[in-house]
């Protein structure tokens, strides 16, 4: 009969999606995982296979994460405006995970150029995203919020770049200030 594992799978994935995030796939080693994840590396290895598939557990849970803290900061909103600005203000006033960009937009820029399933996986993330935003876009245009000189899904591509642009932005020295002029000026194109 097999031992009952001695720790909580969740939580130390979170554990896991964490150092992913912060380091990426090349610069975390397994030691690395084992320390942070505090469990042994047989157990990591049971539970979760190896490094890779790791790593795309994690993805996964940020995927997860991520859409429920982007959810909670737009469902919040009575007007296409106020989810737009909360969806900015949410990358630029961001609590300190936040400072570590993306974690999807991470792993587009090291992993997706040379693994097929990781670049699946970030483009079917960016595709939801561009949707959602594209549905806020249209619920915009139709109460004369926005302008419909572009189609919402044009808008929502648009958006969605530029919230990626940010997400690289705040893992670097750049000030508020100027992500803040960014999201103005955005917001002046799209509102009418």
């Amino acid at each position: 009969m097999g031992r009952s594992k001695e720790f909580d799978e969740d939580v130390v994935l979170q554990k896991a999606m964490e150092l992913f995030w912060k380091q990426g796939y090349e610069k975390t080693s397994m030691s690395d995982l084992i320390e942070h994840m505090g469990i042994h590396r047989k157990s990591l290895y049971d539970t979760f296979g190896d490094k890779r598939e790791l790593y795309l557990k994690a993805i996964e849970s940020y995927g997860k994460y991520s859409a429920k803290k982007l959810q909670s900061r737009i469902s919040d909103a009575t007007t296409a405006k106020q989810a737009i600005q909360n969806a900015f203000d949410y990358i630029i006033e961001g609590n300190e995970k936040e400072r570590l960009g993306c974690f999807f937009v991470n792993a587009a820029a090291e992993m997706a150029p040379s693994d097929q399933e990781v670049d699946e996986i970030v483009n079917q993330a960016f595709n939801q995203a561009e949707q959602r935003l594209s549905d806020i876009i249209r619920k915009g245009q139709q109460s004369g919020e926005i302008s419909c000189d572009q189609d919402a899904q044009i808008w929502a591509e648009f958006l969605h770049n530029t919230l990626i642009g940010l997400r690289v932005l705040v893992r670097t020295s750049a000030s508020k200030e100027k992500m803040r002029r960014i999201k103005d000026l955005f917001l002046k194109l799209l509102f009418i």
